[in-house]
């Protein structure tokens, strides 16, 4: 399933393609009077349709391109960008082995349980604005179950803004589910992506607190970044993964047209789409049979009006289930 800010254009433009797709050649201006916009919506509207090749001019007229050209390449362009995002953290984990505290002081490594423990809870003590994560849930043979970080409800309250990209895996998770659900429910804006490599959270623009993932629990450590060329490094790998992840739906369960709302196993259902599991891991993990999976989606299709998944993702984000 594809989404709006997957493939990087507004729900306007979405809206313009589909247009021309049924249409076929059609002026600006016609195409601006039927979806109800201004000239100047729908200029912006062509710049970004054209940016990704979906559509060309022909004279007067504008003309649909197909998609599998035009998209292969925008995810030929992503595929890139993940790889060079994750030869950084490669890099960036190599010059975490090659120095201690003392070598660098705007760096400590925490190996306790006591330290591991205060410095997360300072993560969210100590934010005055926001806190950006990544993360892939506790990892190793004696992981523990995944729950709500200490202070992170009380950080919310104070008015932080908590925006964490997770690792598509932890939604296989039955209590990583469960505290996802949860943390999006308190506010939490919550993205997931495949691939995500580690566990980081970044206080403000102050501290990072990054914990690269052990086969045991009890051998991991943690790595605090203070202010420096290494922490803005950490900060821009953020945004990037931030950027190409795909939203998670949230908990205002808006009514569609027909008054109906989503209900939990339809919003879970999205969930797993969201997060880019194939219909097979999702008939697993709801324990039904690839085909109810399908006959689901094709469902929601026909509630929603769409006629692909990638207009599903597109209805539903609309509606707020998204």
């Amino acid at each position: 399933m594809y989404s709006t800010s997957g493939i990087g254009v507004s729900a306007t433009a979405e809206d313009a393609y589909f247009a021309l797709v049924e249409r076929g050649p059609t002026t600006p201006a016609e195409l601006a009077s039927g979806l109800r916009v201004t000239s100047h919506a729908m200029n912006t509207v062509v710049g970004e349709l054209t940016r990704i090749g979906l559509v060309e001019s022909d004279g007067a007229r504008l003309v649909a391109r197909s998609p599998r050209a035009a998209l292969d390449t925008v995810v030929e362009a992503r595929t890139k960008e993940l790889a060079a995002l994750r030869e950084g953290v490669e890099k960036l984990s190599r010059f975490w082995r090659d120095h201690h505290a003392e070598g660098a002081n705007y760096i400590d490594i925490v190996r306790t349980e006591a330290g591991r423990q205060a410095l997360g809870r300072r993560l969210y003590d100590e934010a005055d604005d926001r806190i950006r994560a990544l993360t892939i849930g506790y990892t190793g043979r004696s992981a523990r179950p995944n729950m709500l970080a200490p202070g992170f409800r009380e950080a919310l309250a104070r008015g932080v803004t908590c925006s964490v990209v997770y690792g598509s895996h932890v939604l296989s998770d039955a209590p990583g589910r469960e505290a996802l659900r949860a943390s999006i429910d308190l506010g939490e804006r919550a993205r997931a992506l495949p691939g995500v490599p580690l566990n980081m959270g970044i206080c403000d623009d102050r501290f990072a607190l990054v914990c690269p993932p052990a086969r045991d629990w009890d051998r991991r450590h943690h790595i605090l970044v203070r202010r420096s060329d290494l922490l803005d490094a950490l900060i821009g790998v953020f945004e990037s993964f931030w950027q190409i992840a795909v939203p998670l739906p949230t908990v205002f369960e808006t009514a569609d047209d027909t008054g109906t709302a989503p209900t939990a196993e339809t919003r879970q259902l999205l969930t797993y789409l969201s997060g880019g599991l194939t219909d097979e891991s999702i008939a697993r993990e709801l324990g039904v049979s690839e085909r109810t999976v399908g006959r689901r989606i094709t469902r929601l299709q026909e509630v929603l009006g769409a006629r692909t998944r990638f207009q599903l993702g597109v209805q539903a984000s609309r509606r707020g289930w998204l």
